[in-house]
């Protein structure tokens, strides 16, 4: 399953995002990048990162060396948002169901050889991997594109209150570390349910040792 050439989101409008994001992400806080050369610099590749706060895509598709589409809610797209949001190349998905257009975007994404951003967690939580779903393992071993983890740490950061903040404070330092790509599928590009389920147990594993260094890299043990 894949979108035509004509309902794929736009690879252009992907690299305005990229710039939208340089300059906001760096204006207002001050990104720390680890291991950005590990995105491959050509071809199809997943982003896998962790979802703490609603700033993680944009600060991803600001340091990412790639161009990024992501898998955004469909609750996002609202207002003026919706257009902007399609405009700059990001995939609008119903949660709640299996979104086969938004499926087709997706894979037409990785089949251009283009950067698809993902969530799998599916939701903002923790931060730790904990609870994977499995549209992450389909997408890897239907198109056969790497997976790269990423950890994200700073944006969610508490008050002295102990409350979230809406946004990181203001010039704070946010960490966003890159791993090495990984293949979730076991060789067989079996899709059935079962090789499924093992590639999200590879996968959960995979990101959930990235995040683990990532944490010791940036000496935030304890921190999303």
């Amino acid at each position: 399953m894949s979108a035509t050439d004509g309902t794929l989101p736009s690879p252009s409008g992907a690299a305005v995002a990229r710039r939208i994001g340089i300059g906001l992400m760096y204006g207002l806080w001050r990104p720390r990048v680890l291991g950005a050369w590990r995105i491959p610099s050509a071809g199809p590749v997943i982003l896998a990162g962790n979802h703490s706060h609603n700033i993680d895509g944009p600060m991803l598709i600001g340091t990412s060396p790639r161009p990024v589409h992501f898998l955004v809610k469909k609750e996002a797209f609202v207002g003026p948002l919706d257009p902007f949001l399609r405009g700059i190349g990001q995939v609008k998905v119903d949660r709640t169901s299996a979104d086969r257009t938004a499926i087709g975007q997706a894979l037409g994404v990785l089949e251009r050889g283009g950067v698809l951003g993902i969530f799998p967690e599916g939701t903002r939580g923790e931060g730790d991997f904990a609870s994977l779903r499995s549209g992450l393992a389909y997408f890897a071993v239907r198109s056969g594109a790497p997976i790269v983890p990423v950890a994200v740490f700073g944006t969610a950061s508490p008050r002295d209150d102990g409350r979230s903040r809406p946004l990181p404070r203001l010039r704070s330092r946010i960490d966003v570390v890159f791993g090495d790509p990984f293949e979730a599928g076991d060789g067989s590009g079996r899709r059935t349910r079962a090789a499924l389920d093992q590639a999200t147990e590879r996968i959960q594993k995979r990101l959930g040792a990235h995040l683990g260094t990532a944490r010791r890299l940036t000496g935030r043990p304890d921190q999303t």
